[in-house]
């Protein structure tokens, strides 16, 4: 093991031996930040649920975008970018040896032409991002195969679903987390082939539960204790849960009631060799996050897409990544490095932004399917391998340093000050609590809010405790969140769903929403800890301060299976 200070946190890391292989396999450098300031950097260059209007640069037109406008970058819609109309390598330019290299790439970012968002055969679903085969969707982010839903990040293959996150196969589910082909299920989180349950955690195979936690095969439970089913919908009916306080009384007692039994170390199954959280049909992947189906990976995170594998500091998509290193919304690719949001029969790119079905390219955005270009002007193949081993060189001699004194030589990702997003971005302040002072502090940009977000007709406050006292005109009204002032609105689908559903009317706003429903999932930092049964030692993304109990594998089969 070697270890190192990092340049940001000036905390000590070590870098391993198969740490060292994997670098010179791919025949890069080894890191100058710990994988949290790697994977927090990569964040910075991520916006998942924020759109914005902008007009096309292009036809003039507004768009939905996920970028800021205030970044002042060329946008497209993603049809026009798709259209053969326009040059792609009109804004290439030399490489120039008096400037460091990522003022240069970043001069490039600002003028070459990248698509709005990325959608795939939608129907009716405009407001809607990197999805991809949606009907009748709202402001659904990161999802595919889903219809008639609104308001959700990372669901797939569902059906009548608001306000949910990492959904699969589920039908009418609202605030709930990760559950798995699961039917009327509300505000609840990790259950599997589950029906009518309330405020339920970690159950499989049951049904009709209120309030209940690790059950398995079980129906007409409080709390997990038995009733008869006439007990039971007597005892439901008396909580009330078609109206605002009776739902929140029930919602603080569970989550009570959840910390009094056990949780497993880590929350995946079927794995070989792993260290992480959320890892399903893993094997050899380490200090990693959300990743299913994919082996021999290390610090990689959201790589919920099927297959990935020999891979180092890769974020979100997936999908048949191979030798990818530090890169972030990117996927079909192989030999990728140091890029964002390139997809698609991706092959030995690096440094770049925003391009599709390209190989062997240095420093380029918003390219297709070109080959052997550098800030976008086209080379041929000898002029390629002769020159890029000279830019990587003059990465070395003239870095790039940013106004904190970071260094940014060949290796490094994209500096932290040039992202065209906020550290508000919604990734960012999922994994990472940061202020505008202290993120500002850090050499971070913040996004300011648009006045007009705030104005509204009414306060949420005033809504009618009870479902069955809510008119149809509500959809006209423009709320504001209890908790952050924002308006919202209630959509005509939406107020359907909650009217069949005996749901009250949420209080915040989406954001603040999707806030109260991810804290039910842990963050990527892994923590040493020992079982709370045995004493054995275990790694988890629990931190010590928390008040769950903590099983190892062992003891939490032996208790709850």
């Amino acid at each position: 093991m070697n270890s190192q200070t990092c340049q940001n946190c000036k905390n000590d890391f070590m870098i391993d031996p198969e740490d060292f292989d994997f670098y010179e396999k791919i025949q890069v450098p080894p890191p100058t930040f710990c994988w949290q300031c790697r994977f927090q950097r990569r964040c910075a260059y991520r916006n998942e649920r924020s759109l914005k209007k902008a007009k096309s640069a292009k036809s003039g037109q507004y768009i939905f975008t996920l970028y800021p406008p205030s970044a002042g970058l060329t946008l497209y819609s993603q049809e026009e970018w798709y259209g053969d109309d326009w040059d792609q390598m009109a804004t290439g330019r030399d490489y120039d040896f008096s400037r460091p290299f990522f003022n240069q790439l970043f001069d490039l970012f600002k003028v070459a032409p990248i698509f709005c968002r990325n959608v795939v055969q939608v129907i009716n679903s405009d407001y809607c991002a990197n999805a991809s085969y949606l009907k009748n969707c709202y402001l659904m982010f990161q999802i595919s195969s889903t219809e008639d839903s609104a308001y959700g990040n990372a669901v797939d293959n569902s059906k009548n679903c608001f306000d949910n996150s990492h959904l699969s196969k589920c039908e009418r589910n609202h605030m709930c987390f990760m559950n798995l082909n699961c039917y009327q299920c509300f505000y609840s989180s990790q259950n599997t082939d589950c029906h009518g349950m309330w405020f339920s955690k970690n159950c499989r195979n049951s049904s009709n539960c209120v309030g209940c936690v690790n059950l398995v095969g079980k129906s007409y439970c409080l709390f997990n204790e038995q009733y008869t089913k006439e007990e039971y919908a007597k005892k439901v009916a008396e909580m009330k849960l078609n109206t605002w306080s009776g739902l929140q009384e029930q919602l603080k007692k569970s989550r009570a009631f959840w910390l009094q039994f056990p949780n497993k170390f880590m929350q995946g199954m079927k794995n070989e060799n792993v260290t992480g959280e959320y890892l399903f049909n893993c094997k050899n992947v380490h200090s990693s996050y959300l990743v299913r189906e994919s082996r021999d990976m290390k610090y990689v995170q959201y790589q919920a897409i099927p297959k990935n594998e020999d891979c180092y500091d890769i974020t979100m998509w997936g999908e048949n990544n191979q030798l990818c290193y530090e890169v972030i919304g990117s996927g079909m690719a192989n030999g990728l490095k140091f890029s964002t949001e390139c997809y698609e029969n991706i092959r030995d790119v690096e440094y770049s932004m925003s391009c599709v079905s390209c190989q062997d390219c240095f420093g380029c955005v918003g390219l297709r399917k070109k080959q052997y270009c550098i800030l976008n002007k086209q080379y041929s193949k000898e002029e390629y391998e002769a020159l890029v081993p000279k830019i990587k060189k003059h990465m070395n001699d003239m870095p790039y340093i940013d106004k904190d004194g970071r260094v940014y030589k060949y290796g490094e990702f994209f500096p932290i000050e040039l992202s065209p997003y906020g550290a508000n971005s919604d990734i960012m302040q999922d994994h990472f609590d940061l202020s505008k002072e202290e993120a500002l502090k850090q050499g971070y940009t913040w996004t300011e809010t648009d006045k007009k977000e705030y104005e509204s007709t009414m306060d949420a406050s005033q809504l009618p405790d009870s479902i069955d006292d809510v008119q149809d005109e509500i959809t006209k009204e423009l709320i504001a969140c209890v908790e952050c002032k924002k308006a919202y609105r209630i959509i005509e689908k939406e107020l359907g769903f909650y009217q069949t559903e005996k749901l009250p009317l949420p209080r915040t706003c989406l954001n603040c929403r999707h806030k109260h429903r991810i804290a039910q999932r842990n963050r990527t930092m892994l923590y040493d800890r020992t079982c709370a049964k045995c004493g054995a030692a275990i790694v988890t993304a629990y931190s010590p301060e928390r008040k769950e109990i903590i099983y190892c594998e062992s003891c939490y089969q032996q208790e709850v299976a």
